[in-house]
């Protein structure tokens, strides 16, 4: 899903919200409270988040149970991308980064207590490269088709091999300032 609109990117810059898309993606169909449960949340608070996400068709009501109690809720997509250099786009990815920065530190205080196998495949690297735009748009495409087949773990459920868990990976390729006199086309 590319999201354009600045309303609906304004909607989803919300940590929580966020939070639920991810749980969504991950857990599959849940209701309000189980999500609340899972999150550490109120199940009024998202179901009010839930109730917004669907406005925007970011989710949507999932079949009822059996007995027609519980109304679940699932995403439309698993994907959500967005652009632009609007104020909405930029708010949405500063919460979004700040999101994942406080998801790597808290990996960062929990890393010693995870199994040896977990500390030793995790990994936070970077790099300065002297890229032209089209090289940076290349790189991009590059990762995004390493990243594809386990994307497609997300709706396929039998492809999850035994002994995986959910792994957060954040790929940003953003410009260096540049020094004065260094050109920028």
């Amino acid at each position: 899903m590319e999201i354009t609109d600045p309303q609906a990117l304004r909607a989803l810059a919300h940590p929580l919200r966020l939070d639920l898309i991810e749980l969504l993606g991950t857990a599959g169909a849940l209701t309000a409270a189980e999500s609340a449960r899972r999150l550490g949340s109120t199940q009024a608070s998202c179901s009010y988040h839930l109730r917004q996400l669907a406005k925007y068709g970011y989710v949507e009501k999932a079949p009822v149970s059996e007995d027609g109690r519980e109304n679940p809720w699932r995403l439309t997509e698993v994907r959500q991308s967005w652009s632009g250099a609007s104020p909405a786009a930029g708010e949405l990815e500063r919460v979004f980064i700040q999101r994942e920065a406080d998801k790597v530190i808290a990996w960062q205080g929990e890393r010693a207590g995870q199994p040896s196998a977990w500390r030793e495949a995790a990994f936070v690297t970077g790099a300065s490269l002297p890229l032209t735009s089209a090289e940076l748009d290349d790189v991009r495409e590059h990762l995004a088709a390493v990243l594809e087949p386990y994307i497609a773990r997300l709706t396929d459920t039998t492809r999850r091999p035994e002994g995986s868990r959910f792994v957060r990976v954040l790929l940003a390729g953003t410009p260096a300032p540049t020094a004065e006199g260094e050109g920028t086309s």
